[in-house]
């Protein structure tokens, strides 16, 4: 094993902790990976914006995000004069959360207008990257900002032109205090992940829609737009028979629209972030698109907000192995450091595995939004399949990554005055948000049903694996070819045979993964990204004995990806 070098700044500390970190810095995967995903010219731009971010999730955006989660939103029925007229108070900390985020980084607004000095809307990467180090601090106010963002991108692919006109400003503006922050007020008692059970009704009154219903689980509550899903009068039954709607917070002089929220949720996780429940008793809103095409129209939100859950909880991965790495460089125990020892170096090597899995996996999703957005059909079609099969693994991964960090840190990481606990609270949100691990691989399944898009998907894959080192190209291949048959198994058998659909997303997502690991390999000169495929390969696409030990290569590989990510820190 290589000499381990020792952090000074750690070797007094009881607890080591990552305070001080640039996470931009400190994260040479990242770094990488941009080199490949992100133009020349965009990446030199974006840098200074990245190592800055990097610092803040150190230090100022870890304290605010700490504060903000144990001083959650508080709801008032009146105001000070005693009208009805409910408001939201947040904290302090939470205000300057919203103040870097929508402000500094302009998180929101990128993707639709020049922001950050650029001359045009920036890419989707460059937003994820932000995001991606965003969400190592704060993972509750990404909902408000992913919202905020899909909601603009919904309305501007499907709005009338004076919708968009009106409501695009706001959207887009980088004062949180003039900001119109948005919303998805989907979910309802009775339906759940079933949509087409949705019971709120809509009525045509003139130019607009009356609103009349409950929504049950409706995120960033006080949101000055929402889309909301509504059932016409004769809309028939389904999703088909639904309608989208924009409904402001506030009609146009300035009192509060005809809905009333309910009550606050008490949260797992994202405290900081107001969820609520809301009656709608004749609100004002405003037809979006085809009257019948509103639940086609609202998965382009959907699908938006799944790819950026399935980006935070790569990020949480990633600040749970900072975490892990730097506990297990600082503490002794048993004359040797943590590091030292060979099971804290193969719970490490596990939990590096399936971060650099996600970090691949949700880039490459990135870059295929931007050139679908672009007119490329090929993108279209990986990124219709992707999308559900990205937030699918990670958001799973990111609960059993987060955990092991905990674990490392010991009866300390249970506690409130560390980040592992908020990160176990967090990661667990991101697998139930826009659609839950069965309903997401069902999604996988559909796609690949409507579209054969899981055979498109096999066949981008193919260049990248036979530019690997033969003995790994060969085994991925018949590993490939497996999945694809396996998702063959699941949507030709009309339904009975739905229970594998998991079985047949992890495969495609696994193998995915390492086929775009050995590609960053092969166009970075690195070899390590083939050590983490390999591993990949070896502890989740082939079948091995669970009473033998492993070989002596695997072992060897283990340690030389832990000596690499120590000696890279």
């Amino acid at each position: 094993m290589n000499e381990l070098p020792r952090l000074p700044s750690q070797s007094a500390l009881p607890q080591p902790e990552t305070k001080g970190l640039n996470f931009f810095h400190a994260d040479p995967s990242l770094k990488s990976v941009l080199t490949l995903y992100l133009g020349a010219d965009e990446r030199r731009h974006m840098e200074p914006f990245f190592e800055r971010l990097g610092d803040l999730v150190g230090d100022e955006l870890d304290m605010l995000a700490d504060e903000a989660d144990k001083n959650p939103p508080v709801l008032n029925a009146r105001d000070r004069q005693g009208d009805d007229r409910q408001s939201l108070i947040k904290h302090p900390s939470y205000r300057q959360l919203e103040r870097i985020a929508y402000g500094d980084f302009a998180l929101a607004a990128m993707s639709h207008r020049p922001a950050l000095g650029w001359s045009e809307p920036l890419s989707s990467v460059t937003k994820y990257t932000l995001i991606y180090l965003f969400a190592q601090s704060e993972f509750g106010l990404l909902c408000p900002v992913n919202m905020t963002d899909s909601l603009t991108r919904t309305i501007r692919r499907y709005a009338d032109p004076w919708i968009v006109d009106r409501y695009l400003p706001g959207l887009t503006h980088e004062n949180p205090d003039r900001l119109l922050q948005g919303a998805m007020f989907m979910t309802e008692r009775f339906a759940g992940s079933d949509v087409g059970a949705t019971s709120t009704r809509a009525e045509r009154e003139g130019d607009h829609w009356r609103l009349h219903g409950e929504k049950w689980f409706c995120s960033n509550v006080d949101a000055g737009l929402a889309l909301v899903m509504a059932r016409p009068a004769g809309g028939g039954e389904g999703t088909r028979g639904l309608g989208l709607f924009l409904m402001p917070r506030e009609l146009d002089d300035g009192s509060p629209n005809h809905y009333r929220i309910v009550r606050l949720k008490d949260k797992l996780g994202t405290r900081s972030m107001a969820s609520g429940e809301i009656v709608l008793e004749g609100a004002v809103a405003y037809l979006v698109g085809e009257l019948s095409q509103g639940f086609k129209q609202m998965t382009e939100m959907v699908n938006q907000s799944r790819l950026a859950n399935a980006v935070r909880s790569a990020g949480m991965m990633r600040r749970a192995l900072h975490e892990a790495m730097a506990v297990a460089r600082g503490r002794t125990a048993f004359g040797k450091r943590l590091i030292e020892l060979p099971l804290a170096r193969r719970q490490l090597v596990k939990m590096a595995v399936t971060a650099e899995q996600a970090l691949a996996m949700v880039f490459f999703t990135g870059e295929c939004l931007d050139k679908t957005d672009g007119g490329c059909q090929e993108a279209r079609k990986l990124r219709r399949i992707l999308t559900p099969l990205v937030k699918f693994r990670t958001c799973r991964d990111a609960r059993k990554v987060a955990g092991d960090a905990m674990e490392m840190r010991g009866g300390c990481g249970y506690i409130e005055d560390w980040i592992e606990s908020r990160l176990v609270r967090e990661s667990h949100l991101g697998s139930i948000w826009e659609g839950t691990s069965n309903i997401t691989a069902l999604d996988v399944m559909r796609a690949s049903r409507k579209e054969r898009a899981h055979e498109h998907l096999a066949q981008t894959l193919k260049p990248m694996i036979n530019a690997a080192p033969d003995d790994l190209a060969g085994a991925l291949t018949e590993r490939l070819d497996k999945a694809v048959a396996l998702v063959g198994t699941v949507i030709d058998a009309g339904g009975s045979q739905d229970v594998l659909a998991r079985q047949a997303a992890s495969a495609l997502y696994n193998v995915t993964s390492a086929a775009i690991l050995c590609d960053e390999a092969v166009r970075l000169g690195d070899d390590l990204r083939f050590e983490f495929a390999r591993l990949v390969l070896t502890h989740r696409l082939n079948a091995r004995d669970p009473l033998l030990p492993d070989n002596d290569e695997d072992a060897k590989r283990a340690d030389r990806v832990i000596d690499a990510l120590v000696n890279a820190a």
